[in-house]
């Protein structure tokens, strides 16, 4: 049984992910990558290259986005000389399968090994950091704590330690669900991540609690991490309320754990 199998197996997992099937052709310069997963399931990547043997981010976007939404967002990591890859989740965009907790630790292993293997031959010498938004930080986390040795560097966003607190937070109908084991190992994995990290969070943050990201900072095991708290930013916002502060941060972390 996995970790998360209590929530995927009951009514909660409905009110959790919100898959949506948009896709758009890949804009030119851009590639595309479908990772097979699972039987008859592949996962969507979308890389964008700016800069040659320049260094890389895997992204994983936030509950309800899709790849092609990265499209007009890319463009701006280019600017301060990072290549973004940005991954969808089972159900999401042109991917498929249906999403569940299980899936999304399951799949970031295999995203990963499948991005890195697409990119060696055309040159990984920049290196790679791995980002999560928001649901994103799970796989991001899981990523962190397993495949220290392969990232240079972790970034939430908007993110959480664990989705325990989240449901907690909506007020989410857990009766019956013992979310405390699922709580406590993703607390005791988060301790054990020495990657430098760079957290940044939407200081009105009212989806999810500017306390999360505090949280998540205290527990991380590494020394070298810091949280960048957006003034006045919302959830959704949060990326562009302040695009000097927000992308700024991100140039100097990667700089600084490269």
């Amino acid at each position: 049984m996995t970790l998360y199998a209590a929530i995927d197996q009951s009514p909660l997992i409905d009110f959790l992910f919100y898959p949506r099937r948009d896709f758009t052709p890949p804009p030119q310069g851009t590639f595309d990558l479908f990772c097979p997963v699972d039987e008859g399931v592949s996962i969507h990547i979308r890389s964008y290259p700016h800069k040659p043997a320049g260094p890389w981010i895997l992204f994983f976007h936030g509950n309800g986005e899709v790849v092609s939404d990265y499209d007009d967002i890319a463009p701006f990591y280019g600017q301060i000389g990072v290549n973004l890859a940005v991954a969808d989740y089972r159900g999401y965009g042109a991917s498929g399968g249906r999403p569940t907790f299980t899936h999304l630790v399951h799949d970031a292993h295999l995203l990963l090994e499948g991005l890195r293997k697409e990119l060696s031959p055309k040159g990984l010498s920049g290196g790679l950091w791995i980002m999560g938004r928001s649901m994103g930080s799970i796989s991001a986390l899981e990523l962190g704590y397993h495949h220290g040795d392969q990232i240079k560097g972790l970034i939430i966003e908007s993110g959480f330690a664990s989705v325990t607190g989240l449901i907690r937070h909506l007020g989410l109908p857990s009766r019956g669900i013992d979310l405390e084991p699922i709580e406590n190992e993703h607390r005791a994995r988060i301790r054990k991540i020495f990657l430098p990290s760079l957290i940044i969070h939407g200081e009105v943050d009212h989806l999810v609690p500017l306390q999360e990201a505090k949280d998540l900072l205290v527990h991380l095991g590494t020394a070298k991490k810091e949280l960048v708290i957006i003034p006045e930013a919302d959830h959704n916002n949060v990326m562009f309320s302040d695009t000097g502060q927000y992308f700024g941060a991100i140039q100097r972390f990667v700089k600084s754990s490269g």
